[in-house]
């Protein structure tokens, strides 16, 4: 079930404007990689040579070691927006991705409504997407990402348009669909906790052109969305992308130690207050 993916020195430029410089990595199988950098860095652009919409500049992308050249049903893209057809229900929503395979309408409708009820939509099945809200539409884009049991999912900012509370209930949803799916996962998010919840692997990009900053490797345990055990990882992520933590902030906002000799000590100052409330008392 599982596909192994290997980036091999990708460059890739636009009209001169190179976005990628020199990525290589092994995406081992059933293996989830994060990926995280600013804006326009060229993740993105990754993703889609991975899912064969674009190809690299100069290097090479291998599937389970063979070149991996045009668009695969065992590798699935998903957006950040849904991209479900308005005129259709969800369940035939979902059923299209398996029809685009020549599998009769009834068995894909069948496959679709056992999907919809594992992201908890049985029910909804014959609802319009704008029937329903915004994440009940992503829980249906997930299903159909998963429908045609691919062995490659690259997700996209999945869940970046939504509320937090709704992201964080949609994660714990991915996280279930993948261990019983299996797939081997690239995502790129912009989002340092969902990474540290969802990865086995986290890599930091540098700005355009992109190139790994640093890799992180966390261990496959059971996470919950306390995160407090990996602070000190989010305070790395987060600085090696620009961004100061409060404590980062503490620290040089705090007062140096004062050089001045004739500054009173704390030990002096203490001395002084005491004197002082005993002269009161007396």
């Amino acid at each position: 079930m599982y596909m192994k993916l290997a980036f091999k020195h990708i460059e890739k430029d636009f009209s001169g404007l190179q976005v990628i410089k020199d990525f290589s990595r092994d995406i081992q199988d059933g293996e989830l990689v994060a990926l995280v950098g600013p804006s326009g860095c060229g993740k993105s652009t990754l993703l889609h040579i991975a899912a064969g919409l674009e190809k690299p500049s100069k290097g090479q992308f291998l599937v389970d070691g063979v070149p991996g050249l045009g668009p695969d049903p065992e590798r699935t893209l998903m957006f950040q927006e849904n991209a479900l057809y308005p005129w259709l229900t969800l369940a035939q929503n979902v059923a299209l991705a398996l029809e685009f395979q020549k599998i009769n309408k009834r068995t894909a409708l069948r496959e679709a409504h056992a999907w919809l009820e594992k992201v908890n939509l049985k029910g909804f099945e014959d609802y319009y997407p704008h029937q329903v809200s915004g994440g009940m539409r992503q829980r249906a884009a997930l299903a159909r990402a998963f429908v045609a049991h691919p062995k490659t999912l690259l997700l996209d900012e999945p869940f970046g348009a939504l509320d937090a509370l709704t992201r964080m209930t949609l994660q714990d949803a991915l996280r279930t669909l993948i261990r019983e799916a299996g797939p081997t996962v690239l995502l790129v998010t912009h989002d340092v906790d969902e990474a540290l919840f969802l990865a086995d692997r986290i890599l930091v990009f540098s700005a355009r052109p992109a190139s790994v900053l640093k890799e992180f490797n966390l261990a496959r345990s059971e996470k919950t969305h306390d995160l407090s055990e990996f602070a000190g990882m989010r305070s790395e992520i987060l600085s090696l992308l620009g961004i100061h933590t409060r404590n980062d902030e503490a620290a040089q906002n705090a007062e140096p130690p004062s050089n001045d000799p004739s500054a009173p000590s704390d030990a002096s100052a203490s001395k002084d207050e005491t004197r002082i409330l005993e002269e009161l008392a007396a």
